[in-house]
């Protein structure tokens, strides 16, 4: 019954709200660090990145727009056009950040990556960022689609492999067994450093970046346990 009703968009408005509310309180009031800002201080001063991140640590990673300037390009995030993908496109917004409707590529369905694909390089070649879940929207967890290495390469724009982790947190029964920050806590971003795709290396970098990422994480978990 729950899922017909987070359906309507009055009420993913509501939990939009409430969502975003919580989240930029528990972030507002966790002490973050940046680890590898060499790797990200030429993307602040303004050369577009493909911000990559497992689907896992959505919740945390407003934490790394939040220190980047105000004035710096925007960032868009390619989200799906099902409920749970409409939800998280309009907490994204909360954030500053705009959304791209869409799917990255896997096992050859399209479901809509084409015309997703070709926005999101439009925003490329204006100077903007783009921000990816590799394995979202429904996973596999942590198994990157190919859609990451496809936007990398015919771009030309690097891949900038991220994580976050905050010392207070709660891990949700979700598929990609998602981290919900609380707040108070200690927080770390991880920036790892960017991955540039030749044109027709796209299949052989999809492992080296899935890698970087899962990577990332690790570190994060690491630093803050």
């Amino acid at each position: 019954m729950l899922k017909p009703l987070l359906r309507r968009p009055a009420l993913q408005s509501l939990l939009a709200a409430l969502l975003g509310r919580y989240l930029a309180l528990a972030l507002r009031t966790t002490r973050w660090t940046i680890h590898g800002l060499e790797n990200i201080a030429p993307h602040l001063a303004g050369a577009p990145a493909i911000v990559a991140f497992w689907h896992e640590r959505l919740p945390l990673m407003p934490a790394l727009w939040r220190q980047a300037r105000r004035d710096g390009p925007r960032a868009h995030i390619l989200v799906s056009r099902h409920s749970d993908g409409r939800l998280i496109g309009d907490l994204m917004r909360r954030f500053r950040v705009e959304v791209v409707h869409g799917s990255t590529a896997r096992n050859g369905d399209d479901r809509g990556g084409a015309a997703a694909l070709r926005a999101l390089l439009r925003q490329l070649a204006a100077g903007e960022h783009v921000v990816i879940t590799p394995d979202g929207p429904r996973g596999p967890r942590r198994q990157a689609a190919a859609g990451v290495a496809q936007l990398a390469a015919v771009s030309g724009v690097p891949v900038l492999p991220c994580a976050a982790q905050t010392s207070r947190r709660r891990v949700l029964a979700s598929w990609d067994r998602m981290v919900l920050p609380l707040p108070f806590g200690r927080g770390v971003i991880v920036c790892r450093p960017a991955i540039r795709v030749g044109r027709r290396d796209a299949a052989a970098a999809l492992q080296t970046i899935a890698a970087a990422l899962t990577a990332a994480a690790d570190e994060a978990d690491l630093l803050c346990p």
